[in-house]
């Protein structure tokens, strides 16, 4: 796709701002409900301008992506030593022939309060862009922080002023840019069209892999969850895996063990691990220089 012609971003900033609209809305309501001697000149957003600041510490994380979105917010863990390759160990999802390809070299499993930061809701992207810069020595050196990542991406002018401290989302596209700029892999973009799914991505993908390829990065419009795959499963007959990473765990995993078993990495059927109705971003990472090499050895 040309410069003229940009790759179409993930909906999750769009999502992620109507439903932080809708419960703000909601809660202002509950709020004139219960003070109707509040003036709605004083509102924005259906809050107290006064007490704006105070209550935003007050409401529930908003995260749309696990069950427990709407618990009162917990402390965030302490940062964490990121594990590593935590895909070993898992058994291939069938036992009939099948042409199977895993990324090369190593990797760090970054996810939601990794480093001390409450990034629920919000942070999968950066999270999988922190998994991608770790690839192929699996080291945290090199990896920016979320907050670098804004910077950078507002200094580049990628993002409006106001976009560093902010809780905005990034995609594949923002994924890519940050890649080049921080020196990490190569990242290459793929867009898929609304409809098609991942269907018709699948060789691609199992030629990635199986040429040495790292982790894919993964994000859509109707699906706007980041994730990042890490090998494919062909066969046999019409079935097709990925090998799926998804970084909106939260807590402190002990082992690779117990993230396999919640399944917060693990294969999926592609017919189900992905929305026929969403468009696709995909980044593909690969290296970009000798001095990475040594490590796909």
């Amino acid at each position: 796709m040309s410069r003229a012609e940009p790759l179409p971003r993930e909906g999750g900033a769009l999502a992620c701002a109507v439903a932080t609209a809708a419960r703000r809305c909601i809660v202002g309501a509950l709020r004139l409900a219960l003070y109707p001697r509040l003036r709605l000149g004083t509102l924005r957003c259906g809050r107290p301008l006064k007490t704006q600041v105070q209550e935003e510490a007050l409401e529930p994380e908003f995260c749309p992506h696990r069950q427990d979105a709407s618990t009162r917010p917990r402390p965030p863990p302490p940062a964490l030593e990121p594990l590593k390759d935590v895909h070993l160990g898992l058994a291939p999802p069938t036992r009939g022939p099948a042409r199977l390809a895993l990324l090369s070299g190593h990797y760090l499993y970054y996810h939601y309060g990794c480093d001390g930061l409450d990034d629920r809701g919000w942070g999968c992207g950066y999270r999988t862009l922190q998994t991608l810069c770790s690839w192929p020595e699996g080291r945290p050196a090199g990896v920016p922080g979320l907050t670098a990542v804004q910077a950078a991406l507002e200094d580049m002018g990628d993002k409006p002023p106001g976009f560093r401290g902010s809780r905005s989302w990034i995609g594949c596209v923002e994924a890519s840019l940050c890649l080049d700029h921080f020196g990490g892999p190569q990242g290459r973009l793929c867009h898929v069209p609304r409809g098609a799914g991942l269907q018709g991505e699948l060789e691609r993908l199992y030629s990635h892999f199986a040429g040495g390829g790292g982790p894919v990065m993964v994000g859509g419009d109707a699906d706007a969850q980041s994730k990042a795959l890490l090998g494919v499963c062909l066969g046999p007959g019409t079935e097709a895996y990925v090998l799926v990473l998804d970084p909106h765990f939260w807590g402190a995993p002990k082992n690779p063990s117990e993230l396999q078993a919640a399944g917060w990495v693990g294969w999926r059927e592609v017919g189900t691990a992905f929305d026929s109705n969403s468009f696709y971003n995909l980044c593909f990472t690969s290296c970009n220089s000798q001095k990475q090499q040594h490590a796909l050895d």
